[in-house]
């Protein structure tokens, strides 16, 4: 995306109003190097003494969501939702049971797989998405 704490480009481009909120909302995520959940995002704006509440914050999230300026994605272990910042980058996570931090991981194992479903099925792949669940070196110790 692009940096600095202006995302009037990015929401022109999808059609959404400027607001003071959104923007804040991009900046924490374009900054995040984990997916956060709703409730990690708006207690990220009242450290930045920003007036919101937690519904609107699950609003504006969902609506860059439906936008695909933010991935949204569940993690499994705790049902529930986390969002990230669409880079436009295929990468999946390790997820720790412990701290419940996620992590992301370079390169994917399924590339070749998905060929050979295709081959094997003749079913058209059009995405996945892979959690690899343990405990982070912080919580082994």
């Amino acid at each position: 995306m692009q940096g600095g704490s202006d995302y009037k480009e990015i929401l022109k481009k999808e059609g959404l109003k400027s607001t003071k909120h959104r923007n804040a909302i991009l900046g924490i995520m374009e900054e995040g190097d984990e997916p956060l959940t709703a409730e990690a995002v708006f207690l990220k704006l009242k450290d930045m003494n920003t007036s919101i509440s937690l519904s609107t914050v699950y609003r504006i999230l969902e609506t860059l969501v439906s936008k695909g300026v933010i991935i949204k994605s569940s993690v499994t272990c705790e049902n529930k939702a986390v969002f990230e910042m669409n880079r436009m980058e295929h990468k999946h996570h390790l997820v720790c049971t412990g701290c419940k931090r996620m992590v992301s991981v370079e390169g994917c194992p399924f590339e070749e797989y998905e060929k050979k479903l295709k081959g094997l099925r003749g079913f058209d792949i059009t995405g996945h998405k892979l959690e690899i669940y343990g405990v982070c070196p912080d919580c082994k110790r």
